[in-house]
């Protein structure tokens, strides 16, 4: 009578998936930091476009009212896309001929953002970023 070995049994081992497990686990550590920037990224050019667009609509007011006080832009940019959860947008009207728009990032936004801080827009078309990066940087 002649002996078969067993066959030989098909699968991973436990090293083998706790190998792959880990190789996932250093892609997932590299990976998500550079895709929360990149979200992070996304939402402060949907807030540019915003604030630019309240700008505009400020320009529309003075050509018919010769002032900007009074002007009240109520956009549906701020809530696209929840982007009244990432910034808040501001118009403050100084006078008659002045008026600043301003993005102020909020929470995580903040954080991840922090190198921008508060974007702004004023009547004369200047920029501005309250962070580090600048103008040049977030514009």
């Amino acid at each position: 009578m002649t002996r078969h070995p067993l066959p030989r049994q098909a699968g991973f081992t436990l090293i083998e998936l706790m190998i792959a497990v880990a190789i996932v686990g250093i892609l997932l550590a590299v990976a998500f930091p550079s895709y929360q920037q990149h979200v992070a990224k996304s939402y402060r050019g949907k807030a540019l476009a915003c604030v630019v667009e309240h700008a505009q609509f400020m320009e529309r007011f003075y050509t018919s009212n010769m002032t900007y006080v009074g002007a009240a832009p109520n956009l549906g940019c701020t809530t696209e896309n929840d982007l009244d959860t990432r910034y808040t947008l501001a118009v403050n009207i100084v006078d008659q001929r002045n008026y600043t728009v301003t993005a102020t990032p909020l929470g995580q936004q903040a954080k991840l953002e922090a190198r921008c801080g508060t974007l702004s827009l004023d009547q004369s078309g200047q920029r501005g970023a309250s962070g580090s990066a600048g103008v040049a940087g977030c514009w």
